[in-house]
């Protein structure tokens, strides 16, 4: 079956970075749009930043473009997603979505916390 695993969040100070990874199995990974998310206790899921399958065309919330980076290897069947800058506003639990264009079914990975705070 389908599997999506978030790893790399923890605990960082205001101006800090951290790499988030999400690793999917059980699918042809080139196929699938891959999405960063992120939530808040009591707030709507919100989109970070995509990458398109098989890989180049991305898109950025605005309040992370300049800060973040997604990036896909599908060889290893892994997108990325660097922070860097972060703000205690990046504090959230981040979630990776695959979902191949046009289709409506996705996969969701359980979330890693990130904990923005000095």
């Amino acid at each position: 079956q389908v599997q999506v695993v978030e790893s790399g969040g923890g605990l960082v100070q205001p101006g800090g970075s951290l790499r988030l990874s999400c690793t999917a199995s059980g699918l042809t990974f080139s196929n699938y749009a891959m999405t960063w998310y992120r939530q808040t206790p009591g707030k709507e899921r919100d989109m970070v930043a995509t990458i398109a399958s098989p890989g180049g065309s991305t898109d950025y919330a605005d309040s992370v473009k300049g800060r973040f980076t997604i990036s896909r290897d599908n060889a290893k069947n892994t997108v990325y997603l660097q922070m860097n800058s972060l703000k205690l506003e990046d504090t959230a639990v981040y979630y990776c979505k695959a979902q191949r264009p046009a289709f409506r079914v996705a996969y969701w990975g359980q979330g890693t916390q990130v904990i923005v705070s000095s």
